[in-house]
């Protein structure tokens, strides 16, 4: 969105405030994107504690749906004023002016969960029964396509009731498989985004700690599909410790490439259903412990989520059967009731 567009709107108005935010221009869709650096105000903002939703929390609600619709909610945050006497702490300048945002930028710390706490309030009654959000993005789900229009309209007459934007363009409806905060739900569960599948394929070799940390950031992302990560990235992890020189050699050459073809073909992880019995299969090596949840869908065992962790320097010295003990305790501690 660049200033033209912006003032046109009417999120950006001329400003004389003493406040004045630097700021950049990025591409996107073939035009420019402002940027605006809020460190300095962002430093004396007092932080909000609303929750954003961890994304495979909310994947857990989708039991049984058979239906599903994805909205996106157009400029997101620019949906949302700015109290009048707030406004000028939002100013930016250019160089010939300084504008000020009428609307909520990107950038303030509390956005997101200023956001979140929004939609969550205008979709509170339909939330985990129909509706789930992560920010601008809004997936309805049902188990038959007549539930499934009954649950649209409602969210449409939500949307009219606070006049909230769509996006059509982002916009799906009735489909038994769509992409959702990179991944690909389904009824027969969910899966990496294959987009993202594309892009590990052409991921080179690190060569530095911000790539490193970049790749496992990813890794991390979708921990959940791959067994043993912890024991995987083993040899990628040691070199992110202090003091430690950033020296790429056969190890970790071995595990970068075999994250690389594990994340080729993840497997379809199922959603877990609550009315069947679960299975915990746990095991430990001599870095990192590790647990996969099962349940048979009457065809056999099938994974729900992994659990991995890299052990701690003490617990790498434990015993076999405490280190087994201890990866009992790690699956437990996180898919308690």
């Amino acid at each position: 969105m660049g200033l033209d567009y912006l003032l046109v709107k009417g999120f950006i108005r001329p400003s004389t405030s003493p406040f004045a935010a630097p700021i950049l221009f990025t591409p996107k869709d073939g035009g420019l994107r402002i940027c605006t650096d809020y460190c300095a105000l962002n430093r004396v903002t007092i932080k909000s504690r609303y929750p954003i939703p961890r994304t495979d929390e909310l994947i857990d609600n989708l039991r049984g749906a058979r239906y599903f619709s994805k909205i996106d909610l157009r400029g997101g945050y620019h949906q949302i004023r700015v109290f009048a006497d707030d406004c000028h702490k939002t100013a930016f300048h250019t160089r010939y002016w300084s504008y000020e945002y009428t609307v909520m930028p990107f950038g303030l710390t509390n956005a997101p969960s200023t956001f979140q706490f929004t939609t969550n309030r205008v979709f509170r009654d339909l939330l985990d029964k129909c509706v789930m959000i992560y920010l601008e993005d809004i997936l309805i789900y049902s188990k038959t396509q007549e539930q499934h229009l009954k649950d649209l309209g409602a969210v449409f007459q939500w949307l009219q009731q606070y006049r909230l934007i769509t996006k059509g363009s982002k916009c799906e409806f009735l489909k038994q498989e769509l992409e959702f905060l990179g991944h690909v739900i389904s009824t027969e569960g969910t899966q990496i985004d294959p987009k993202k599948l594309r892009a590990i394929q052409e991921w080179k070799p690190p060569t530095n700690l911000k790539q490193l940390q970049s790749f496992l950031g990813f890794v991390n992302y979708v921990r959940r599909f791959i067994p043993n990560m912890a024991g995987l990235t083993g040899p990628l992890t040691d070199l992110l410790q202090k003091g430690t020189f950033y020296e790429w050699g056969e190890k970790q050459q071995a595990a970068f490439e075999t994250l690389k073809t594990l994340l080729m073909s993840p497997p379809v992880l199922r959603i877990a259903d609550p009315e069947r019995p679960f299975e915990v299969i746990t095991d430990a090596s001599d870095i990192a412990i590790g647990a996969v949840l099962m349940q048979d869908f009457g065809n056999g065992l099938q994974p729900i989520t992994y659990e991995p962790r890299k052990m701690q320097t003490a617990e790498r010295n434990y015993p076999v059967h405490d280190k087994e003990m201890l990866a009992i305790v790690h699956a437990s501690k996180n898919w308690r009731c």
